[in-house]
Formats: C-alpha cells, sequence, structure tokens
C-alpha cells in the first residue's frame, strides 16, 4: 500500500503475465538491433534483475515500477538501484 493508495500493479486486474510479456518482445522495436542489446548481455541483465530485492512478482521493478524483461531489453536503459552494482545503458 502506498498511503491510502493501492499500487496499481498489485491489484489482480492490472497483473501482467509472462504470455503478455511475450507478445510484447515480439513487438518489431524489440527486434531491432539498434535499440536492443545483444541476447547475451539481456540474459545478463535479467540474471542481475533475478538476484535482486526490489524485484516483485518475478518481473517488476519496485523502483521503477519497469516490467524488466522489457526494459532490459533496451539498450539506452540502466539499472535504477542507487548504489547497486546493477546494469548500466549499453555501448558497443
Amino acid at each position: 500500500m502506498l498511503g491510502n493508495r493501492e499500487c496499481k500493479g498489485c491489484r489482480e486486474d492490472f497483473k501482467i503475465t509472462a504470455a503478455q510479456i511475450d507478445k510484447m518482445l515480439q513487438a518489431p522495436m524489440f527486434q531491432s538491433a539498434e535499440a536492443c542489446v545483444p541476447d547475451s548481455v539481456y540474459h545478463e541483465r535479467l540474471s542481475l534483475c533475478s538476484e535482486c530485492p526490489k524485484l516483485v512478482s518475478g518481473h517488476t521493478c519496485s523502483l521503477c515500477g519497469c516490467i524488466v524483461r522489457i526494459t532490459a531489453k533496451l539498450r539506452d536503459k540502466s539499472c535504477p538501484y542507487p548504489g547497486a552494482t546493477g546494469w548500466q545503458r549499453y555501448k558497443a
């Protein structure tokens, strides 16, 4: 709970499924080498996120609210955990 408000992501009608995430990742923007990191970097990022105490429900970052399987795919994104040894923006 956030004060008197419940987080939308915590409500059943807003929960996202793995199938919905899979479908999002099929979008053309996630097939672009210009926008996305290589698969090896993507899997490394997901591995780091899977060990993070801020990961909620196996897919949501409680710091920024992102769906980590989506954000970890993008070159211009970085881990929002202050002071952590998370992943950085990808520079090839």
